[in-house]
């Protein structure tokens, strides 16, 4: 959910409506739609990168804590690497629970045995903390460009094998999250999840990139929902803007 928070000068705060495993294993939602937003169920999100005002990790945190949130899913850029874990073990101090780590995968540089230093970093700061929590991964568009369907199918079970082995040894899980390209679109999302079943993989959905779906979102979502995590909601129309205030 995309929120005006001016009392923070913040510009946009995105929140993602966290849909319990145990509702969405049973391929149900929530009877009460009260549920949905209540704030323990909402996960601010993408405040860090997107942060105008440029909070350090004790400014963040207190803003979360005024704001009556209780966690928020962690996503930055390399300038953030050097405070990273400081900000991870100052949340658990303050009660404060990181729901998820953003991974973003370079169409060049990651590779299965071998991740650019930033995504290892990743890894290995969730390791030294000892942060066990959900890894939300994005694949650059360009990571399936230029290949046939079962290529493409291919490299991204994989990739999303190595990712899981990875998270699993640290007692983290992975979530793909649609973020454009092949991987992008649920269906070859599913394809993947299903052809690693001894993995626990989740689906994050963003509605800021998945306007080429809405035509077909009632069945699309009722295909994902046995493996949805949570729900990235904004404003939109199909013929743009991509994003308006919600409501709107």
């Amino acid at each position: 959910m995309k929120v005006w928070l001016s009392k923070y000068k913040y510009g946009l705060l995105l929140a993602s409506v966290l849909l319990a495993t145990s509702c969405a294993r049973k391929n149900t939602l929530p009877t009460s739609q009260d549920y949905l937003f209540r704030l323990d169920n909402l996960i601010p999100w993408s405040i860090v990168a997107f942060d105008s005002e440029e909070r350090n990790p004790s400014e963040r945190i207190q803003m979360i804590k005024e704001l009556g949130f209780r966690q928020y899913a962690f996503g930055g850029r390399a300038k953030h690497l050097a405070t990273m874990k400081e900000e991870w073990r100052m949340a658990k101090k303050e009660g404060i629970r990181i729901s998820a780590a953003w991974l973003y995968l370079n169409a060049k540089k990651d590779c299965p045995g071998q991740l650019k230093p930033m995504s290892e970093n990743i890894f290995q700061s969730l390791k030294e903390v000892g942060l066990e929590t959900q890894i939300w991964v994005g694949f650059h568009p360009e990571y399936f460009v230029g290949l046939a369907e079962e290529e493409a199918l291919q490299k991204g079970i994989k990739m999303m094998g190595y990712l899981c082995q990875r998270a699993k040894s640290i007692n983290c899980k992975m979530a793909l999250y649609n973020h454009g390209g092949w991987l992008g679109e649920p269906e070859n999302q599913l394809k993947i999840i299903r052809a690693l079943p001894q993995y626990d993989i989740g689906i994050i959905y963003n509605f800021h990139h998945g306007h080429n779906q809405l035509d077909r979102y009632a069945e699309m979502i009722e295909n994902i929902m046995p493996y949805l995590w949570s729900v990235n909601l904004n404003g939109m129309k199909k013929e743009g803007p991509k994003i308006i205030s919600i409501g709107q």
